[in-house]
């Protein structure tokens, strides 16, 4: 398994580098940062998004992200892997195919066919409803929650109402990208938060 760290000031991943992978404490080194892109006024005006879509071109990079994230959870304690629409599904996927695990989605509002279970939340512009469907989880499950982003928590913390009410655990949460600046962790509250590259 490749290298697994919690990433601090120091780490390679903090900078953007020309060198996309290395070496870091003797072990393989891919610098996400490098490969994540960075768009001005998207979606909106005054927004800098970080897109990790770049990542996904590399086979190399997937798979040390689907290993970084891995070597921050005890895998053997998860059943399911459980992403959030859209891109949360990436990630979360590729981390059950790896693991053998099952997969559960967490949709936006109207996308889920049968009986439901849905919980709205507040964006800084708005509302916004996510469902999955009431037998995704079994009670008692322990569920690895998924997504690219961590940015305000709202989403994730709604996530996480909904895991919680199918009577299953959430054993943790798991993002590519956090933005530390939003104070996400603050809201999702007391939970075992894992991200690879923050900003």
């Amino acid at each position: 398994m490749l290298c697994t760290y919690a990433i601090n000031s120091r780490h390679p991943s903090q900078q953007k580098s020309k060198q996309i992978y290395g070496l870091y404490g003797g072990k393989i080194f891919v610098d996400l940062r490098s490969l994540i892109s960075d768009h001005s006024d998207f979606p909106k005006k005054g927004i800098l998004f970080h897109d990790f879509a770049p990542i996904l071109k590399d086979p190399k990079a997937v798979s040390y992200v689907v290993d970084a994230i891995s070597g921050l959870f005890d895998m053997d304690e998860i059943d399911v892997i459980s992403g959030i629409e859209s891109r949360g599904f990436i990630v979360g996927m590729a981390l059950a195919v790896r693991h053998q695990k099952g997969f559960a989605m967490i949709r936006k509002v109207g996308k889920t066919p049968g009986t439901t279970i849905k919980t709205s939340y507040t964006l800084e512009y708005g509302s916004s409803t996510i469902e999955m469907r009431d037998d995704a989880l079994e009670q008692g499950q322990r569920v690895l929650l998924c997504d690219d982003l961590l940015a305000t928590g709202g989403t994730m913390k709604a996530a996480a109402e909904l895991v919680n009410r199918t009577g299953s655990k959430v054993m943790g949460m798991a993002f590519i990208i956090e933005l530390t600046g939003l104070n996400g962790r603050e809201t999702i509250g007391d939970y075992n938060i894992h991200s690879l590259v923050k900003y």
